[in-house]
C-alpha cells in the first residue's frame, strides 16, 4: 500500500490526474472514503483528464447512479453506488458491459462480489492537519508511477 499526503483540493485533483495517466480498459478504480472525504474531487479530476477536457462538466452520477464519458483511450463509466442497496442491481446498469472499458466506482463496498480482485483502491482518509492521505493498493507496478521516488507523494 502506498500513501500520498493531500493537503488540498489541488492536490486530490493532482493525484486525480495522475492516476487518469495510468489508467487503461479494463481497469477498476474504488474509491472508498467518507462523505465529503473527496472522492468526487478526485473523480471529476480524473475523469477530465481522461476525457482531455478540463473545463468537461462532470455531474455527481448520486441519483443517475452510472455516467459514461467518451474518452480516447476507451469509455469511462463512473458509479456512484450510495444509493444502491447491493449488487444485483449492477448488471441493469451495464456493469459487465461498463467493465471492458475504465469504471471509476464511488462506495464500493456495494459491490460485494462484484468487486474485482485486482482493482486499484484508492481510500480518501482525514489527516491531523485537516487534509487527507490516500492510500493505493493494487497492482504495484501500475502504481509506481504514482510515486515520486525522492518524497513517497503524488508527482
Amino acid at each position: 500500500m502506498h500513501e500520498i499526503s493531500l493537503p488540498d483540493s489541488r492536490a486530490t485533483q493532482a493525484l486525480g490526474r495522475a492516476l487518469a495517466a495510468v489508467l487503461r480498459p479494463g481497469d477498476v478504480v474504488l474509491l472508498e472514503g467518507d462523505l465529503g472525504a473527496g472522492k468526487t474531487t478526485l473523480a471529476r479530476a480524473l475523469l477530465r483528464a481522461l476525457c482531455a477536457d478540463g473545463e468537461m462538466e462532470v455531474p455527481s452520477p448520486s441519483y443517475t447512479l452510472v455516467q459514461v464519458y467518451e474518452a480516447p483511450a476507451a469509455p469511462v463509466s463512473h458509479f456512484d453506488l450510495w444509493r444502491l442497496d447491493g449488487p444485483d442491481a449492477l448488471h441493469e446498469l451495464g456493469w459487465d458491459e461498463a467493465c471492458e472499458g475504465i469504471v471509476l466506482v464511488e462506495w464500493p463496498d456495494r459491490l460485494g462480489d462484484l468487486a474485482p480482485p485486482d482493482a486499484l483502491r484508492v481510500s480518501l482518509v482525514p489527516d491531523a492537519a485537516g487534509g487527507r492521505v490516500a492510500r493505493l493498493a493494487g497492482n504495484a507496478a501500475r502504481l509506481a508511477p504514482l510515486m515520486n521516488p525522492d518524497t513517497g507523494d503524488a508527482p
